[in-house]
Order: C-alpha cells, then structure tokens, then sequence
C-alpha cells in the first residue's frame, strides 16, 4: 500500500493531508504525542513522512525519529537550513518552503509558489496544486537554500522589524524602509554565518519584495516575533556578530 504520514496535524499538516488525499494517497495521521516508535512498527514503509510541527518542536520531534522513518522525511517548518536536518544524520530530506497562510476557520491564502524539492517534491507540489495552491519543484540543492533563505529572510525581518513599527509588510517597506533593510542585512548575516555561504543579497531582497507586493495588507509581527529575535541573537552571539540593529531591537522589546 501506498501511504503518507504526517506528523503533526495542525493547520499545515491538515491542508497538505486534504491535498494528499484529493490527489489519491492513503494519509496516516501521527499526533505530536504519540509513541513515534510504535507507530512506525505499525507503518515501517511510508512513501513519506512529513514532519508539520511547529518549528519549535521539530529538534524534540527529529531526536526520538525511528530509524525506519529517517530516510524518508519531509519538512516545511520556518527558518528551516541544511544543518537543522544534517546533524541528526537526515542527509537527503524532502522540503517544502510554505507560501501560503492557513488560520483557524479560513480557506489557506497563498502569497507566492510554494516551492519543493527533493525525492518527494512532485507528490507535494502535485497535492497543492489540487487544491488550487500554487507550487513548482526545485532542480538542484543550490536552488533549495537560495529558497529557505529567502523564507527566512521575509519571516524574520517582518516579525523582528513588526516589533517596532507594529505594521503591514506595505508600511514597512514604504515609511520604514531603512529599518527593514537594517533589520534585512543583520539577517543574512546571520544566514551566512548559519549556512557557510555567501548570497547575493539584491537577489534576495528583490525575492522578499515580490512576497511583500503579492500580500502587501500582511501583518508583520506575529506572536512568535519575540522567540524569534532572542533566537537570533544566540546565533549572533555564538558567531561574534554585531547585528546592531537586532540588538537595538531586543534592548527595546524584549525583557531585560
């Protein structure tokens, strides 16, 4: 038999369940407290296992993987990079950079393509598009992190610039835009730090834009905006990075 897992059943791992099974696929579903390991006795041979939790669970979540399961992950958690599936020995992973918004009780609204890439990009990307989710595959892992880090950066210096202007993305860039572009470049330094690369920044700013513009009512700083600076600033201080502007930031809004 033919059959995906998924872990974690919240808002993403509901839509990409509905789009897997439209598209004809047995869905097995894995709550974030179940027993992983029995569970993968019950189902040793997925065609997938795609991991929804909230980012925050994830390393708890790849920790306790059962070994059968581990050549055949998925992912589609924010802030995601190479090296968060790299040291749990995850060398080939499938993942998918998530551009579309799912609330409680509304349709999902996607921004941009959702990209995929990976042994199962073609079922992922074939599963959004039956539901009208627009989605394409990746070729080469260069394109992957080019994507991830894009992610990253929209996600980051929404949120973390949010904390001080408590605006849309189109305000952001329009009245603050020296703010975000700070907040912007603190950022990839810290990308460039996290991945070992150096990127092409005007390419990337160019690619965060393109969200802004395809969603420009979107609010920047969500709940999570506050886990996410101080996350940040651990990094910079494990790599000795000044980031003044992300530290302006905290001395501002997070507690002392």
């Amino acid at each position: 038999m033919d059959y995906v897992v998924i872990i974690g059943l919240g808002q993403l791992g509901r839509v990409f369940a509905a789009g897997l099974l439209r598209i004809g696929h047995v869905v097995i579903p894995v709550n974030r407290g179940d027993d992983l390991q029995r569970r993968s006795a019950e189902y040793p041979t997925p065609t997938l296992v795609l991991v929804a939790v909230a980012e925050k669970d994830l390393p708890s979540v790849l920790a306790q993987m059962p070994a059968p399961w581990k050549s055949r992950l998925g992912f589609l958690q924010n802030e995601l990079l190479p090296r968060d599936w790299l040291k749990y020995g995850i060398e080939y992973p499938t993942i998918v950079s998530v551009w579309f918004e799912k609330k409680k009780g509304m349709d999902a609204k996607p921004l941009i393509a959702s990209p995929a890439f990976g042994p199962q990009a073609e079922r992922l990307t074939t599963a959004l598009l039956a539901l009208e989710l627009p989605a394409v595959r990746l070729d080469t892992p260069h394109q992957l992190l080019w994507e991830l880090v894009r992610k990253n950066l929209y996600i980051l210096t929404t949120n973390l610039a949010g904390l001080e202007t408590q605006s849309n993305v189109s305000t952001l860039w329009q009245q603050h835009r020296v703010l975000a572009e700070a907040v912007a470049h603190d950022v990839l330094d810290l990308q460039e730090w996290l991945t070992g690369e150096i990127f092409e920044r005007t390419a990337l700013l160019s690619g965060m834009l393109a969200a802004f513009q395809a969603d420009p009512e979107h609010t920047c700083a969500g709940r999570s905006a506050p886990a996410r600076l101080a996350r940040a600033l651990g990094y910079a201080n494990q790599a000795g990075l000044a980031v003044t502007t992300l530290r302006d930031l905290a001395a501002r809004h997070l507690p002392s």
